[in-house]
């Protein structure tokens, strides 16, 4: 029997995005559920009624939730092609702090550069935002990829940012590419993959969407 395959998910969401990433690594085909964060849908409080969030994979009716859990999910059950996480178990440790450090620090220090109405907050944000790039920068090193030779964890966990970095330039009025070279070069190499370019949304569609929001939450 075909395994049934959907994901709830978001357009604009990074968290989303990752899914979709690790899915086309793996092959597989799925039905994808747009969900509207403002009017959720029943079945997505029904699969995730603790954090009431997406993205949530739902394989054979059974819910996943957290995209670097779903991801890791992904990675094990379809294990037959394009591994995400190394089998040695110190480097899925290193790799797994990185993808946490990702998580706990980038998205929550992004929202001070583009949601905040205050100067001083927004450059201490771009601050803070700039310093996690070159901490991740210095990490991939002179590597293609943070998994070495080969796409992988982290990677997949990082990329999905690189669709939202026009929109923190332009409200953050800094360039990426001058700061962190590398990992912009990284980025584009990245979007070599299909799996990458397919699955990651159009930077000025995100711009546009930012704007939306900011201009509803009366902040331009």
């Amino acid at each position: 029997m075909a395994d049934e395959i959907v994901l709830l998910s978001s357009w604009p969401s990074m968290f989303g995005m990752r899914v979709r990433v690790a899915l086309a690594e793996k092959g597989l085909k799925y039905e994808y559920r747009e969900e509207d964060l403002r009017n959720k849908s029943p079945l997505l409080l029904m699969m995730n009624p603790v954090h009431k969030k997406i993205p949530v994979l739902i394989h054979n009716g059974k819910p996943i939730s957290e995209s670097m859990i779903i991801v890791e999910y992904i990675d094990e059950v379809w294990n037959h092609k394009s591994p995400l996480l190394p089998t040695d178990p110190y480097q899925r440790a290193q790799d797994r702090f990185w993808a946490d450090y990702v998580d706990k620090k980038l998205f929550d220090i992004g929202k001070k550069i583009i949601w905040s109405t205050k100067g001083e907050e927004q450059e201490t944000g771009k601050k803070e935002f700039i310093e996690c790039l070159k901490l991740l920068e210095g990490e991939l090193g002179d590597n293609p990829y943070f998994g070495g030779e080969n796409f992988g964890f982290v990677d997949v966990s990082l990329v999905t940012f690189s669709c939202w970095f026009h929109t923190y330039e332009s409200y953050g009025n800094f360039s990426i590419e001058t700061e962190c070279p590398k990992l912009v070069a990284w980025t584009k190499r990245c979007l070599e993959k299909e799996s990458v370019s397919s699955s990651l949304a159009d930077p000025h569609k995100i711009h546009d969407f930012a704007s939306g929001v900011r201009k509803r939450l009366g902040i331009e």
